[in-house]
């Protein structure tokens, strides 16, 4: 049933004069942000991260089995591949080796002293040339 608008007008008159109690908008403000505070913490923490992934696996239907078979072999490759090898290693015997190091033959050194060092002013620019 629809209300009439006499019927709106009363109620409205009847509420007029209702007023909050005294700090209502006060507390309320503070409860709203607490209340955010606590659903950023969710969203932020294991438990969000658990609810973002469970709300995206339910949209995804019936391939939501082939992801999770996927996800699973994946795991369990990865645990497998990297799981350490129990297996005993054969310490091999050092062998000496048959080499001598022999020393080089010494190269004749060209000495500083014979060496022109002088500059060359025949540059057209003013360069040295060596």
């Amino acid at each position: 049933m629809k209300p009439t608008v006499e019927e709106i007008g009363t109620l409205l008159a009847l509420k007029r004069h209702e007023r909050p109690e005294e700090g209502f908008l006060d507390d309320f403000l503070r409860d709203f942000h607490q209340r955010r505070r606590e659903e950023e913490a969710l969203k932020s923490g294991p438990a969000g991260w658990w609810h973002r992934l469970s709300s995206w696996a339910s949209g995804l239907g019936a391939s939501k089995w082939a992801y999770g078979a996927g996800l699973a072999y994946a795991a369990a490759m990865a645990l497998f591949l990297l799981s350490p090898r129990h297996e005993q290693v054969q310490p091999i015997a050092p062998t000496p080796a048959k080499y001598q190091v022999e020393p080089a033959e010494a190269v004749p050194v060209e000495q500083l002293d014979a060496l022109d060092w002088r500059p060359n002013s025949t540059g057209t620019t003013g360069e040295q040339e060596f």
